[in-house]
């Protein structure tokens, strides 16, 4: 599991609840402070090592109830939890130090018994996708979205004749989506601007471009090297069949647009996982 990015006061509430029966690990960072850049790739890699365990960033402008309520004055802060109760916190950008309290704290620990690809009680859905009635446009020959989507596949998915991608994804069953993980490398040819769109029968690029979409973000360098958790307005995502991704440009303007992942996260709708 990856680092899941906290973007408000509601979801670090809704994030803390689902994984009730975990390790959570939060990272109270802030964007302009400079050791909480040079440790969130320790950070990273810890929480894809430990996998059973629940890895936040909350940025504490963002959540400044949460950061005040949890009595957070300084930046970095970690802080270890089993449920509600506090376990341990450490100041500080320490790579060391917060390896070893992740190491105590997480090896063996607070796993629900599901594994690595769990966030809460929601699971990674990719093995779910049918992908003979699913598609990319515009994708390479030789780097092809199913490269993004399964995890024994090797290599990437790379655009072909510009920087856009159009992905329609279906589900062997009806399915609710919680977050999307996009991957992709730091040369800047990684995704910036996506739309999404449920439950659509065709869609070209024009229709991509034009069409109102259930949700549309725009990622960072920064969390897109990281391979970060972006929450989906959950409610929009209850019946799923099928999920259209449109990547309208990426990072650095490149001519070539590159995908390394693309984890979806959720539930089967005829299961409570």
């Amino acid at each position: 599991m990856s680092v899941i990015h906290v973007e408000s006061d509601e979801q670090f509430a809704t994030e803390m609840q689902a994984a009730a029966g975990k390790t959570v690990v939060v990272d109270f960072f802030a964007t302009w402070c400079g050791p909480c850049v040079r440790i969130a790739p320790v950070f990273s890699q810890l929480s894809a090592k430990y996998s059973d365990s629940t890895f936040l960033k909350v940025d504490v402008d963002k959540c400044k109830a949460s950061a005040e309520a949890q009595g957070i004055s300084a930046m970095p802060t970690f802080r270890f939890y089993r449920g509600t109760q506090q376990l341990e916190e450490l100041r500080g950008a320490d790579p060391v130090e917060l390896t070893k309290k992740v190491e105590a704290h997480c090896s063996g620990g607070g796993s629900t018994g599901g594994g690595a690809g769990q966030v809460g009680s929601y699971v990674e859905l990719n093995s779910h996708i049918d992908f003979k009635n699913s598609e990319c446009l515009n994708e390479s020959d030789t780097h092809t979205f199913k490269n993004a989507l399964v995890k024994e596949q090797e290599g990437h998915l790379e655009s072909d004749c510009d920087e856009q991608l159009l992905m329609t994804l279906t589900f062997q069953q009806p399915v609710r989506i919680h977050s999307l993980l996009i991957q992709g490398p730091d040369n800047g040819q990684a995704p910036k601007t996506v739309k999404l769109f449920i439950n659509t029968t065709s869609m070209d690029f024009d229709g991509a471009e034009s069409g109102k979409s259930v949700q549309e973000f725009e990622l960072t360098a920064e969390s897109t090297a990281e391979g970060v958790q972006i929450p989906l307005k959950y409610v929009k995502f209850q019946s799923v069949n099928s999920l259209t991704i449109f990547v309208r440009d990426n990072q650095g303007d490149e001519e070539v647009t590159v995908v390394e992942r693309i984890g979806i996260m959720g539930q089967l709708r005829g299961n409570l996982i």
